[in-house]
């Protein structure tokens, strides 16, 4: 099967067939679904290692967790969410990596990581996922929907369905959550 031409009923169904114990399909399905989960990662991590990184561990996750997708919704939509998160956890992992310590300075850096010397900062919307890192901590329920609407582009109706809530829940978790994220992005915390 040519990955290119999987349509989206075709993942479902090798993703139901995947869910079933078939290895053969949830080959198929990684396969499918790998160019568009890097596409996701990238959007996170524009430096290619590391959203090849992220790339990577989505999929992991996506195949030891294909049983808990519930196929209400798209296969695809479920892999949406895994690979955002998957990208944010690698954008974590590296910022804590690069805030450790600076090993030619000995010495605690700076806020602000050197994009030389960590790949994962270099040219990322830094602004954008630290007003991220920031609302979550106060407003978790803000952060999926605002992420997979403003900077996905997904719309409100699938991620009603996708995160199971209420269509104008979503609407106004995203409302709340652009209002919280608009000075973090001016500078003006």
């Amino acid at each position: 099967m040519d990955e290119h031409a999987v349509t989206p009923d075709e993942i479902d169904a090798l993703a139901h067939q995947a869910q079933d114990g078939d290895a053969a399909a949830l080959d198929a399905v990684l396969t499918a679904i790998r160019p568009r989960i890097l596409h996701v990662c990238r959007g996170v991590l524009p430096y290619s290692p590391d959203a090849e990184d992220a790339c990577q561990e989505a999929l992991l996750k996506i195949a030891t967790k294909i049983s808990t997708w519930g196929g209400r919704g798209r296969f695809t939509t479920w892999t949406h969410v895994v690979a955002v998160n998957s990208a944010r956890s690698t954008y974590r992992k590296m910022k804590n990596q690069a805030s450790a310590a600076d090993p030619l300075e000995h010495s605690p850096i700076s806020d602000k990581p050197d994009p030389r010397t960590t790949s994962v900062i270099a040219g990322t919307r830094l602004d954008l996922l630290e007003a991220m890192e920031t609302i979550e901590r106060e407003h978790p329920q803000y952060v999926e929907p605002l992420l997979l609407r403003d900077v996905y582009g997904m719309p409100y109706d699938e991620i009603a369905q996708l995160l199971r809530l209420p269509l104008g829940t979503v609407k106004a978790q995203i409302h709340h959550g652009r209002k919280l994220a608009r000075p973090l992005l001016r500078g003006d915390s």
